[in-house]
């Protein structure tokens, strides 16, 4: 017995556990199911709420995608430092998406206006958002007539009836409805002009829209209802607190008078009337981050603009052509990331923009060899005085006296008239020479000095080649290293090309113009590939034989401004019929130059005298 008590005893605690275990266990299940209730309600109201109601629409992204977002303020738009974005010749709407594109990262806050306005472009440049455009608006007149088409017997014939006439009996009632109930159809008041939205927006741009990853868009002049699953919100109720949230002082005025005016005050400045009450919108957000970039343009595209100043370009009014001003080769001096936004086409653009950012410029200002200028150049060699005044003097004395002969034709033209130097670097020869071609050519070195005297006084530099037997081109590739410099040109001098059995001044030379469109060519090649300012390209003339062909003259390389020099001699008379005749046979060519000689003209014209000569030239040289 004694030895069972204790073994009995054990056997009545462990019962016990085991009840007091049991309880112990349906406590913590009830617990834990209470629990999961509580967090199954908790999780499904916050989740309910922050979906739809932070957002504004049920395509918010999970909580796993925005916990990021949640962490804190979202700028309403970033920009990244672009390749040059280079947008020409299109649509104002294709032109901002463009910008857009090119510009920005991601953009939770967007502008979508319907027109291409200073409202939209500058509320977009002061918040930093992009502004993107919506389809031109649905003409009303148009749909009402492509309604009254689709009522017509021949149209009602092929389609159901939609009123509540009664049918015939060969269709059936548009609905299943009980003409008895309340509901009715559709009337014949309802036009399809009625039910049109007034502006779409293209696929385009909602997809622009997804691939900025859009939250909210700020409409204007665009139904909310043309944007699906994004929150919208009026542009003049809604910018007014947003920009208060960034921190953004808004100043408002009315449309600017001139294009310069408003280009200026982008960033700045609204072009609006000012609200009178504002609308928070859902969301945190921060101010804008922005790039380095410069915008160049003509102005035609403000929202494409305002897109730009809204990524941080300062903006550069421009010609189509960048190297036209000095302005604006001083403004994209050194500068990368540039924005070009023009409604001209211009297939030369992107280069143009890479010579432009050079800075380099010609005398005179600019790349452009003829923008707003006008020569006058002494002619001749260094080496000899025989060949013209240029070679009568020293290097400095040289400079200074095309100084002197350019000065008084400044009284009788607007334009600027820059002193220059046609320098004769190969020379046509009694004897034929070591080589047979019957050309001299003279040293590279010994042009160096002038050629930089030159350029250091501000005056242009044309290289004179008179091959002989030789070719046009095969002369011009030796002085490659002369033509580095960015103020030199080239000269051709048909009179003195001859053919294998022709020697100097036995006949006068001539050049078909095949031969011609290959120093064209090369030339314009060697222009574009080194970035270097626009180059002159002169064609010596007195007879028209000299250039056979010059219909058929390339003038198509924008590297290059082609001008055709009138080299008559003697009476003016004379002179005068040459020049007529020259520019009747060449009407397609646009720069003309002319020559005067000191020995041989009769008389020959003063400044005044030869600026009466029409047209007016572009290029006046003396002999």
């Amino acid at each position: 017995m004694l030895g069972l008590y204790p073994i009995h005893r054990e056997a009545r605690i462990s019962s016990s556990q085991r009840t007091i275990a049991i309880i112990a266990i349906i406590a913590v299940v009830a617990l834990v199911a209470g629990a999961i209730f509580a967090f199954a309600i908790g999780g499904s109201g916050s989740n309910g709420s922050g979906s739809n109601g932070s957002n504004g629409n049920g395509s918010a992204g999970t909580s796993e995608s925005n916990d990021d977002d949640r962490s804190g303020p979202v700028p309403v738009a970033s920009a990244s430092a672009p390749a040059d974005v280079i947008v020409d010749h299109t649509s104002a709407q294709t032109a901002a998406l463009g910008v857009s594109q090119g510009m920005f990262e991601s953009a939770p806050v967007v502008i979508v206006s319907a027109d291409d306005s200073w409202e939209a472009a500058s509320y977009g440049a002061a918040l930093g958002v992009p502004v993107l455009l919506a389809d031109a608006p649905v003409d009303d007149a148009e749909v009402a007539d492509d309604a009254e088409a689709a009522e017509s017997p021949d149209a009602e014939s092929a389609t159901e009836p939609t009123t509540d006439t009664e049918p015939t009996t060969d269709t059936e009632p548009a609905t299943d409805t009980d003409p008895a109930t309340d509901t009715e159809p559709a009337t014949d008041e309802t036009t399809a002009a009625e039910q049109a939205p007034a502006v779409t927006v293209s696929q385009e741009l909602l997809d622009e829209l997804g691939r900025l990853g859009t939250q909210v868009v700020l409409v204007n002049g665009v139904p909310a209802e043309v944007i699906d699953e994004i929150a919208t919100y009026e542009l003049h109720e809604a910018a007014p607190a947003l920009a208060e949230e960034l921190g953004i002082d808004l100043t408002f005025a009315a449309e600017p008078a001139d294009l310069q005016t408003g280009l200026d005050g982008l960033g700045t400045t609204v072009y609006a009337e000012e609200p009178t009450s504002s609308v928070e919108i859902d969301g945190d957000f921060a101010a804008a981050e922005r790039t380095d970039a410069i915008a160049v343009t003509d102005g035609a595209y403000l929202t494409a603009v305002g897109t730009a100043v809204a990524g941080g370009a300062d903006v550069k009014m421009s010609r189509i052509d960048p190297r036209a001003s000095s302005d604006t080769v001083a403004a994209l001096d050194g500068r990368e990331n540039v924005v070009a936004v023009f409604s001209e086409e211009n297939p030369d653009l992107t280069w143009q923009l890479a010579t432009a950012a050079t800075g380099t410029e010609l005398p005179g200002g600019g790349q452009l060899v003829f923008e707003g200028k006008r020569y006058v150049a002494l002619y001749g060699s260094p080496h000899t005085t025989t060949l013209g005044v240029l070679g009568e003097q020293g290097t400095e004395a040289t400079t200074a006296r095309a100084e002197e002969h350019a000065a008084p034709y400044r009284d009788f033209t607007d334009a600027q008239v820059l002193p220059a130097l046609e320098i004769i670097v190969t020379v046509a020869s009694g004897a034929p020479g070591d080589d047979g071609n019957y050309s001299n050519e003279w040293a590279i070195d010994g042009f160096v000095p002038l050629i930089e005297a030159a350029q250091e006084a501000g005056q242009y530099v044309v290289l004179d080649f008179q091959p002989g037997r030789s070719d046009f081109l095969s002369q011009v590739k030796m002085y490659e290293e002369l033509l580095e410099y960015p103020h030199v040109g080239v000269a051709l001098d048909p009179e003195w090309r001859l053919g294998p059995d022709e020697v100097p001044l036995t006949q006068i030379g001539h050049v078909e113009i095949a031969e011609v469109n290959e120093v064209v060519t090369y030339l314009a090649d060697f222009t574009r590939e080194r970035n270097l300012p626009q180059k002159m390209l002169i064609l010596h003339q007195f007879q028209v034989q000299m250039l056979r062909d010059i219909d058929q003259l390339d003038q198509s390389r924008s590297e290059l401004a082609i001008l055709v020099h009138v080299d008559g001699q003697g009476s003016q008379s004379a002179k005068q019929g040459t020049w007529t005749t020259l520019q009747n046979n060449s009407p397609h060519i646009e720069y003309w130059g002319w020559k005067n000689f000191y020995d041989e003209d009769i008389p020959m014209l003063d400044p005044a005298g030869t600026y009466q000569v029409e047209p007016l030239p572009d290029f006046v040289s003396y002999q």
